[in-house]
């Protein structure tokens, strides 16, 4: 396996490639956060390639060139990432999102084009505010195309702690702050409503994966709602939803186990982090084994 690395000042956006050893026609964006995400893009896109599929890992925030956080972080600069896949020779690309990465993934197909499979895991069906940081909002959203905002929705932060946990009522178990921010957002019909990310529009065969012990924000419910949508209008390409009992906000592809065994020994602390991780170990390992398998099923087999 090979890498190459990309950054904004040379190439219009910061980006990881992993190449297989076989040439192959298959090509994934992978987007998973910032440059500095606890589950690295660049390990994920390793995975993409250990299955023969070229993998191109790219940052949203916290690299040279790119905005220290999640705010305005522009969907232009998936141009020339989609581009580099294409010039390699890929004729069938997807778009694999994880959790925020969820937004650009579905985004990348409706505003560029070009992207035969959308892959979302744990994802949110609807842009949110951008945060100067983790109790401010910037007022701007998340998001942006050729400068101008894409429509999102406002998540208060104000009166909780993101990342700490509250039990909540309409849940019933212990939840983050966040996630319950997101989901009395998701409250405000009209904005969710504008700012609906159409998945429909996309024109690509649509694979949906969550959890429902989700801790960080209501996947399932994004998850459940976007294939609603896709029922209603009989949406003509393939289309799949995953919904896994007990599994945490954490699914989806992993690393690989023999390359990043000290990854793998971090487990205990991810358990600390997602709490359901830490409650329904078995449930969410089978989620990542069986979710990684439907998603290199989902890019091989179209």
């Amino acid at each position: 396996m090979n890498r190459i690395n990309y950054n904004m000042k040379e190439h219009g956006f910061v980006g990881h490639l992993s190449i297989p050893e076989q040439s192959t026609k298959y090509g994934v964006i992978v987007i998973m956060g910032g440059e500095q995400s606890i589950l690295p893009g660049t390990l994920i896109a390793d995975r993409f390639a250990d299955y023969g599929i070229a993998a191109l890992a790219v940052s949203l925030f916290g690299a040279e060139g790119l905005s220290d956080g999640a705010n305005q972080i522009s969907l232009d600069m998936f141009i020339p990432a989609l581009k580099v896949l294409k010039d390699m020779g890929c004729t069938n690309i997807s778009t694999y999102g994880m959790s925020m990465g969820s937004i650009f993934a579905a985004l990348i197909p409706k505003y560029i084009g070009g992207v035969d499979n959308v892959i979302l895991c744990s994802p949110t069906h609807v842009p949110f505010e951008g945060t100067v940081d983790k109790k401010t909002n910037s007022g701007r959203s998340i998001a942006t195309w050729k400068g101008q905002d894409i429509p999102f929705v406002r998540p208060c932060f104000a009166h909780r702690k993101m990342n700490k946990y509250y039990f909540d009522e309409e849940a019933n178990r212990k939840v983050m702050g966040m996630w319950i921010a997101y989901r009395d957002a998701y409250r405000d019909k009209d904005l969710e409503a504008l700012a609906d990310l159409k998945l429909y529009e996309t024109g690509a065969r649509i694979l949906l994966i969550a959890g429902t012990g989700d801790e960080a924000w209501p996947s399932d419910y994004s998850v459940n709602y976007i294939k609603s949508q896709l029922d209603a209008i009989k949406y003509e390409k393939e289309y799949k939803v995953c919904i896994y009992p007990n599994a945490s906000h954490l699914i989806g592809m992993m690393p690989n186990k023999k390359r990043e065994r000290k990854l793998y020994r971090m487990l205990p602390l991810i358990g600390f982090i997602y709490k359901t991780f830490g409650k329904h170990k078995m449930e969410c390992m089978n989620a990542l084994e069986e979710s990684e398998q439907e998603i290199v099923n989902w890019v091989l087999d179209s």
